[in-house]
């Protein structure tokens, strides 16, 4: 079965070439989270600080937290983008990432090569590509499209392509940012749908929202973070309480 444990994960961004008076008042007055670690020689982001967490089969984790609180670094964390600096992170399952849909898409590439390509980048074999590459097509409703560069696409159409293939294998963990475009609003009640049914077969979810309404409905934990630290990791409710205390105390 899935199962993610973090001990002390901390992520340390070093920053190249900055003036670390200036840099330090720019991200007081932007109040971006995260530590500003500052020596003779260096500067630094304290991204995240010794986050501990067990997340096992059957759970779905609403993470939330002010901008800057740490949720797209975790969230890449947990997607193995990011490698931790500190600590130690095991996760047992196949992991599938839907944090920035166009990354892979190839503007020269037909939409049939960009399933193939895309596919392959989200970690799926050539015989699963190959064994779901009409249900994709059929779902993105491109037709004919699909067989010439995407380059000449909509916005729109993209963003059908490259959501009907990340949302076309259920993973064994799913890990999504709330903040995923799908396209004109006729494709929208598809997509949810989609995704319902992607939350209801993966064996783990963990989602960064903003939503209440999304965390009474599909979460049975709530992370609140706050500058790269866990405030809080337990009960729904309770956790929607912490994180109104956290954001009244900004």
């Amino acid at each position: 079965m899935a199962n993610i444990i973090l001990k002390n994960v901390s992520i340390e961004f070093p920053i190249y070439h900055a003036n670390a008076r200036s840099l330090k008042k720019q991200f007081l007055r932007l109040s971006t989270g995260g530590k500003l670690l500052q020596t003779a020689k260096s500067l630094s982001v304290k991204a995240l600080s010794e986050i501990n967490l067990h997340i096992e089969h059957g759970d779905r984790i609403g993470l939330v937290g002010h901008n800057g609180a740490g949720k797209s670094t975790l969230l890449r964390v947990l997607s193995r983008i990011y490698e931790p600096t500190e600590g130690y992170l095991n996760i047992e399952g196949s992991v599938s990432p839907l944090l920035d849909l166009m990354f892979g898409i190839e503007p020269e590439s037909t939409g049939y090569e960009n399933i193939f390509t895309r596919g392959l980048l989200l970690g799926h074999t050539r015989k699963k590509i190959y064994e779901k590459i009409d249900e994709i097509a059929d779902f993105t409703g491109l037709g004919d499209y699909l067989s010439v560069p995407i380059r000449t696409y909509s916005a729109g159409m993209r963003l059908r392509l490259a959501f009907g293939v990340a949302t076309s294998i259920a993973p064994e963990i799913l890990v999504l940012d709330e903040v995923v475009g799908t396209g004109d609003l006729a494709f929208m009640e598809k997509a949810k749908a989609r995704m319902n049914q992607l939350i209801e077969q993966s064996s783990i979810v963990v989602i960064a929202t903003h939503s209440e309404k999304m965390m009474k409905e599909v979460c049975n934990k709530v992370v609140v973070l706050k500058a790269g630290k866990i405030e809080f990791y337990g009960d729904v409710k309770e956790g929607i309480e912490k994180y109104h205390e956290s954001t009244a105390n900004q």
